[in-house]
């Protein structure tokens, strides 16, 4: 489901946007397809990579820290 959250698109500019969305979904099905299932997820979006950089220092405000980089 889409919904629009801000903004009042006309009719035209919703239907491009869709279409855009269509169009990225089926290129996804269809390398989903050719490769005989789903891909793995890429590197970027692991939260073991934002766990692995971090080296969390003992202080007075390191609570704060404790929880995603800054």
């Amino acid at each position: 489901m889409i919904k629009v959250v801000r903004g009042n698109p006309t009719p035209e500019e919703l239907a491009a946007a869709l279409a855009v969305v269509q169009a990225r979904a089926a290129a996804t099905a269809a390398a989903a397809a050719e490769s005989g299932g789903p891909s793995a997820p890429e590197g970027w979006s692991d939260p073991a990579r934002i766990a692995r950089s971090v080296r969390h220092r003992p202080g007075p405000r390191s609570w704060a820290r404790s929880y995603w980089p800054v």
